[in-house]
Parts: C-alpha cells; sequence; structure tokens
C-alpha cells in the first residue's frame, strides 16, 4: 500500500470568523489488487438447456477481485476520527469498470469512528454476512471464486453489495465485535404504502477472533430487490451472467450464515453453513441448505494448500416455474475444491485451485460460479481449473 498525506488549512475561507481552527490533517492510502490467470472449464453452456462444451480462458479477478482505492482517515481529537473509502472495482482483460461499470463499485463510503464506541458510515457497503462469516470459507481464503456456493446465492462470496446504506460496526471488545447495516429504497411511502420497502435491505451480525478461535453468524434480509427500482439498496449486480436462480423478478431474499475455524499449529480446519431462501413474484420459491467443511495447511512460510467439501441441499416450490434447474422440489449439489498458493513475496503469490462440482437429485445442471455459465444439456457435472498471479500494493 502507498501512502501520502493531504495537508489543508481546515475551514480555511472562515480564517477569520474562526482564527482558532487548528491545522487539519487527512492521511490517504492508495491500495489495489490485480489478479490474472488462465481457467480451464470441462463443460459450459451460455445459457440454461444451451449445448455445452470445454471451454479454455483468459480470467481477470476470479482468485481475487481487481480493484484499485482509496482510503483515508482524519484525527478529529479526543479519540474520534473521520474515515472514508473509495473502491473500483475492473476488468484486468480489457480495461472495463465492474460493478455494472460503477466508477466506486465495490465500496464508497464515509463515515465516523470512535475507539471505543466503534464505527457509522454511508455509502455502498457490504453487508454483515460477508463482513463476518465469509472470510471463513474456502472461496474467501484460498479457493477462488470458482468455489463458492452454488450461485452465491447466500452471497458469502460478496457477489452484490448494498448501496444507500447506513451501516455501525462495533469496537474489538477482546475478540467480539458486532455490526448492523440498513440500505434505503430511497422510494417515497406511496402507492398502497410499499414505496419504503421497495428494494430496501437490512442486516445483522457478530464475530469473535481470538487466537486459534474464530466464529461468526450473521443473517441478512432484502426486499424486491433487483432492477425494479434501479436506484434501490441492491440493483445491477444482484445477479450475474452464471447465476441459475433469479429466473423470475424476486420478491423478498434472506439469508442466514454462520461459521467456525480453528488452527492447531499450522493446520486450521473450518466449518461454514449457510440457508438462504429466495422467493419469486410469480409465487415460486426456493431454499438452499448448504454444509462446508474446509481445511488448509501451511506446509512452509511459503506454501500453502486447501481442501472443501460443500453439499447443498435444495428445496424448491412451484418447480414448473423453477424447471431450468430443478427437475422437481430436491435439487442438490455436492462441490470439491482443493488448491495451493506459493507466495513469492508479502505482495505477489501464485495459485493453482480445481473445483469439481455435480448435480443431484432432482438438479438439472451444475454451475461453478463465473465460468461462463452452467453446464450444457444432458450434463450434470463441471470442472474448472485456473492457475493465477495475483499483486497487492
Amino acid at each position: 500500500m502507498k501512502r501520502f498525506q493531504l495537508t489543508a488549512l481546515a475551514a480555511a475561507s472562515f480564517a477569520v470568523a474562526a482564527p482558532a481552527m487548528a491545522q487539519s490533517s487527512t492521511n490517504v492510502t492508495l491500495y489495489g489488487v490485480i489478479d490474472a490467470g488462465v481457467a480451464y472449464v470441462n463443460n459450459v453452456a451460455t445459457g440454461l438447456n444451451a449445448k455445452g462444451a470445454h471451454n479454455f480462458q483468459a480470467v481477470s479477478g476470479i482468485g481475487q477481485g481487481n480493484r484499485w482505492g482509496l482510503k483515508g482517515t482524519e484525527d478529529l481529537g479526543g479519540g474520534l476520527k473521520a474515515v472514508f473509502v473509495l473502491e473500483n472495482g475492473f476488468n484486468l482483460m480489457n480495461g472495463t469498470m465492474l460493478q455494472n461499470s460503477r466508477m466506486f463499485g465495490r465500496q464508497a463510503y464515509v463515515g465516523l469512528q470512535s475507539a471505543q464506541a466503534g464505527t457509522v458510515s454511508i455509502g455502498r457497503q457490504y453487508d454483515s454476512v460477508v463482513d463476518f462469516v465469509s472470510p471463513i470459507t474456502s472461496a474467501k481464503q484460498w479457493a477462488t471464486q470458482y468455489g463458492a456456493h452454488i450461485g452465491d446465492i447466500d452471497n458469502l462470496y460478496n457477489s452484490f453489495r448494498v448501496s444507500n446504506s447506513i451501516k455501525y460496526t462495533s469496537a474489538n471488545y477482546s475478540g467480539f465485535s458486532f455490526g448492523a447495516l440498513y440500505g434505503f429504497s430511497n422510494q417515497p411511502n406511496t402507492g398502497g404504502g410499499t414505496g419504503f420497502s421497495n428494494n430496501n435491505a437490512f442486516s445483522i451480525g457478530a464475530g469473535y477472533a481470538n487466537g486459534p478461535l474464530t466464529a461468526a453468524l450473521a443473517y441478512m434480509h432484502l426486499s424486491s430487490p433487483g432492477t425494479g427500482n434501479a436506484n434501490g439498496a441492491v440493483s445491477n449486480d444482484y445477479s450475474s451472467a452464471t447465476d441459475i436462480f433469479y429466473t423470475s423478478a424476486v420478491d423478498k431474499h434472506d439469508i442466514a450464515a454462520a461459521g467456525v475455524s480453528y488452527a492447531i499449529q499450522a493446520a486450521t480446519v473450518g466449518f461454514v453453513y449457510s440457508y438462504a431462501k429466495v422467493n419469486y413474484v410469480n409465487q415460486s420459491s426456493i431454499r438452499v441448505n448448504t454444509f462446508e467443511l474446509n481445511g488448509k495447511y501451511q506446509f512452509t512460510p511459503r506454501l500453502l494448500a486447501g481442501l472443501a467439501f460443500v453439499y447443498s441441499d435444495g428445496s424448491v416450490s412451484g418447480a414448473t416455474a423453477l424447471s431450468g434447474i430443478s427437475k422437481g422440489t430436491k435439487p442438490r449439489w455436492f462441490q470439491v475444491n482443493a488448491g495451493t498458493t506459493y507466495s513469492f513475496s508479502k505482495r505477489t503469490e501464485t495459485y493453482l485451485n480445481g473445483v469439481y462440482q455435480r448435480a443431484t437429485g432432482d438438479a438439472v445442471v451444475a454451475a461453478i460460479d463465473n465460468v461462463g455459465g452452467p453446464t450444457g444439456t444432458g450434463a450434470q457435472s463441471q470442472i474448472a481449473v485456473i492457475a493465477g498471479v495475483r499483486h497487492k500494493f
């Protein structure tokens, strides 16, 4: 990270009226991640019910999302600080902006921080599920985006952020912390009183990290997310090109997740559970319970290897509306993540990861997140392998 300092006379234009105003100093950090690789997928289709084929491709940000950003603090005295983050996501292969071409689509917020009371911030931010539980998943540690849970229906790989949000994050109390977020729809409460809830969101979570033990739990609720209200809390980036679930306009989306990990010398073992329920406006719905057991081992200070097993158990209501992903009411998916990471330095590393996913039960397709699409018609398993390099600055 590159740090520099901006110094200015606070309220200089009011110097005559307020001659006692002290000089103000803002510390700003420029940071970023550049990640790219080459991937192979054995069977990928352009959409549901389409023919599949294998694919070699150059990929951007699969190991970790590409970004550059600015974050800063200003000491206001008395233990209070002003804080801000502006973070852009981009595609390294073609130079375009991500998150629906937003300038600062990954994060954009400003707030006040107290060492004793915590932080209040407002803007475009991550929800509590992402803040507290996501870091325990294998995908966020070493398994890349390909290792995310089916369709990222639980948002543990942060496929979407929450705009128009106000967020509270507590201080760290001997390893324990908690937080909450509310995202406004930004609509007047008219038309039967539904405007206020037309694309709003809220979440709450807590975590504990002390010594070898880490534990977390969180809950999130979305009301009418998507493009119905394009200026609401969750819009545009709500569903991705490979998402197999959002086949109709969504009425409600609820997520509950919990995770725990424990380190024993060079080994760390973790378990994550998530529950996601999506209700559609056409009266169909899907519930998915996902269980992940993951582990990693630090063979040397430079070499890490990991393995994870993921099982997603679905339940569909109104199956005809979701016939593209399920032939009945009980779709299931089994997934294995395996990978290694080798660090050349604190900033530069290379990785090799493989993911296998199989649709079982009533599930029609497999869909490893962001490989380009689901499996082709008649195929129920998908394999993706990626080799990449990442640099952090």
